[in-house]
């Protein structure tokens, strides 16, 4: 197994694995990687739906989303699908996974099925880099605070939703609902200091109005996409990608309408983060 990183602030390209065949020290070794890039890449591979649960579950329990359309025959894998006929995608914006989660998840891994013949592409970054390219005022400013995140105006009633009423991609919208996390968690696995807010799912500081909290809510957002932090991968028959929802963002990029796109996603357990 060789791992190459993809970037300079995110990613890893692993090549010469099988995932259907790994042992305890290859396991160890995709850990280690994992926690350190943030998001590992595969190529080639054959993986069936028992052969992704199989995978995912060498790193945590699976994380069933509440929200997602499960695929019928495997329900503890979601269903990322965009219909030709449809214009908004799933994960279209950048933002990290269940940050509205007392336990955030600690990561996905998507599994290319159905790809459209050019586009599509997802584009990962590091909050990590992110966090220390700011300067130390802003740091210990951060540090003190605590944000809250919150899914109702994604995933709840279809009226308030970034989706429209007829669409079949999403169920369960009763089941919102939120959470707060301090702005600077430090990464269970490697101790790395993370800014963790995100544009999807962060709605305000608490202590703070949401009118209060948008200049530097919008500042932090505009500083983690734009800051060069960023690795975009493109989607191959065969692929498979795995991020670390604490340690990076990422953005499914809309550019293939009029063509399906169907990938499938498990989301693994994570823990409360801590400041």
């Amino acid at each position: 197994m060789k791992i190459t990183a993809a970037s300079e602030h995110v990613g890893a390209t692993v090549s010469d694995v099988d995932l259907r065949d790994l042992d305890e020290s290859s396991v160890a070794a995709l850990e280690q990687a994992w926690a350190e890039h943030g998001v590992l890449f595969f190529r080639g591979q054959e993986l069936t739906e028992d052969d992704h649960i199989a995978f995912a579950e060498h790193f945590a329990e699976i994380d069933v989303n509440k929200f997602f359309t499960p695929v019928d025959t495997h329900p503890t894998i979601a269903e990322v699908r965009k219909e030709a006929d449809q214009t908004v995608n799933v994960g279209g914006g950048w933002h990290t996974d269940h940050s509205y989660d007392v336990e955030p998840a600690r990561g996905s891994i998507l599994v290319a099925r159905d790809l459209p013949p050019a586009g599509g592409d997802t584009q990962f970054l590091s909050v990590g880099a992110a966090y220390d390219a700011l300067s130390d005022g802003l740091k210990e400013t951060l540090s003190q605070l605590s944000a809250h995140h919150s899914n109702e105006h994604v995933f709840g009633a279809q009226e308030d939703s970034a989706y429209g009423e007829d669409d079949d991609r999403f169920h369960n919208a009763d089941a919102v609902g939120g959470t707060t996390h301090p702005v600077v968690i430090r990464h269970p696995q490697t101790g790395r200091n993370l800014l963790y807010v995100n544009a999807a799912f962060t709605t305000h500081f608490v202590g703070w109005t949401p009118e209060e909290s948008k200049p530097l809510l919008s500042f932090l957002f505009g500083h983690i996409a734009n800051g060069g932090f960023d690795h975009r991968f493109e989607w191959e028959p065969g692929s498979v990608a795995m991020w670390d929802n604490r340690s990076t963002w990422h953005w499914a990029h809309n550019d293939y309408d009029g063509h399906r796109r169907l990938m499938h996603r498990i989301t693994v357990r994570g823990e409360a983060l801590g400041a």
